[in-house]
C-alpha cells in the first residue's frame, strides 16, 4: 500500500507543477519524475500480482481444508458405526454367557 501512496504522491506533485506552470522545472526533473512514477507504477502490478497468487493460494489452502474435513467426518462415522457394532456384540456375548450360567 505503500507504493500506491508513493505513485499517488508522485502524480499529484506533478500536476502540481505543471499546474502552476513552475519553470524552474527542468526536462530532467520531469524526466526523473516520469521513470520514478513509472517505476512505482510496476512495483505496484508487481505487489497486485503477488496479492492475487497469494489469494489463489489461499483459496485452494481452504478447498484442501475442507477436504480434510469430509475425510475426518468419514473418519468418525465410521468409527461410530465400529464402536456400535462391537457394543452390540459385546451384548449378544453377555446375554449368551448369562443364559449358558442360568442352566
Amino acid at each position: 500500500m505503500n507504493t500506491k501512496l508513493a505513485m499517488k504522491a508522485g502524480v499529484a506533485a506533478l500536476a502540481l507543477m505543471m499546474a502552476a506552470g513552475c519553470s524552474s522545472v527542468a526536462k530532467k526533473d520531469f524526466d526523473a519524475l516520469s521513470a520514478k512514477v513509472d517505476q512505482l507504477t510496476r512495483d505496484t502490478a508487481s505487489a497486485k500480482s503477488a496479492a492475487d497468487a497469494a489469494s489463489a493460494a489461499s483459496s485452494e489452502a481452504g478447498q484442501k481444508a475442507a477436504a480434510a474435513q469430509s475425510t475426518a467426518n468419514q473418519a468418525l462415522n465410521a468409527a461410530n458405526q465400529s464402536q456400535a457394532c462391537c457394543d452390540a456384540t459385546n451384548e449378544k456375548i453377555d446375554r449368551m454367557f448369562k443364559r449358558s450360567q442360568a442352566k
